[in-house]
């Protein structure tokens, strides 16, 4: 079939979303967030207000529905996913830290990189290979001092490194050491099983992804899950088994890791009022479960 869509301005944009049923009661403000937001991104947000139509291709909002409405959809994703980026940073921070003070103290500053330590040679090659590209992209002042003054080892110390390391990467040079003693070790500190940590890791990577591109998060279908931590008690109660590709999961893991790696943030607070100020973002299409703010690990002291 071929493409034959014509574009529509933005005025016929409005004109056409008004006759489909909704109401844009300032035209001006309206052409100001088609302008700077598009059509075609603000659609992902008004999809849930559409009535089902007959034929295919048709479309016809619910009676009520407002522009406005579909405005503050966007705006609470937004924020959402900010406050996401917020945790997953710190996280990723945090984790860095712990693999590189935990290998340099057991195998030395360049120990990261010896192949004995790893299960897999071929993930290991890859994620050095990866892991060479990062260090001679970066700009940083300290990878540049190191390989101007020092040739012998060649990459720098595991410190320097996990300063410029992706989160994705991280995933995979913690998920193949070989000794799942070393793995634990990273793990302990966080409280959860380090094959939990290793999953979480590699999901936490997908979902910033999605964040960092500006991708809509609220009720996003994950095609990148995590294991179910089954510890501690509070989190593993926490958890909504029945709705495991929504955020909810997502969320309820980053609460508590935040509460681990920043016990003094106001992260979970932050996050509950933000879900409370938008009753248009439906807490089921997050995955959120009916009870879930009696939960232990939503109760704020």
């Amino acid at each position: 079939m071929k493409f034959a869509k014509p574009a529509v301005s933005i005025e016929g944009q409005i004109a056409l979303l008004e006759a489909r049923g909704m109401a844009v009661p300032d035209h001006k403000h309206a052409t100001h967030c088609l302008q700077h937001i598009s059509y075609y991104r603000l659609r992902a947000y008004w999809l849930p207000f559409e009535d089902a139509v007959p034929a295919p291709g048709e479309h016809k909002f619910r009676p009520g529905t407002s522009f406005d409405d579909v405005l503050a959809l966007y705006v609470f994703d937004r924020r959402l996913r900010l406050l996401v980026l917020d945790a997953v940073e710190r996280i990723e921070v945090s984790l860095r830290g712990s693999w590189a003070h935990f290998l340099a103290m057991r195998y030395g500053s360049h120990g990261y990189l010896d192949k004995v330590n790893y299960d897999r040679e071929d993930h290991y090659q890859k994620a050095f290979d990866n892991l060479v590209e990062e260090i001679e992209r970066s700009k940083d002042t300290f990878i540049k001092h190191y390989l101007d003054k020092y040739d012998d080892p060649r990459h720098p110390p595991i410190w320097m490194t996990a300063e410029v390391i992706s989160l994705g990467q991280l995933s995979k040079w913690l998920g193949n050491l070989k000794l799942r003693a070393d793995r634990q070790a990273i793990a302990k500190h966080y409280g959860l099983d380090e094959k939990v940590l290793v999953s979480v890791a590699h999901h936490l990577t997908y979902v910033r992804n999605i964040c960092a591109h500006h991708g809509r998060l609220w009720n996003k279908q994950f095609t990148v899950t995590m294991i179910m931590p089954n510890s501690p008690a509070a989190l593993k109660l926490a958890m909504n088994r029945a709705s495991d590709r929504r955020l909810y999961n997502t969320l309820a893991v980053l609460g508590y890791l935040m509460s681990v790696v920043a016990p003094g943030s106001r992260w979970r607070p932050e996050l509950i009022e933000l879900i409370d100020s938008c009753p248009l973002a439906n807490p089921g299409a997050i995955g959120f479960p009916s009870n879930w703010k009696s939960q232990p690990a939503w109760k704020i002291a």
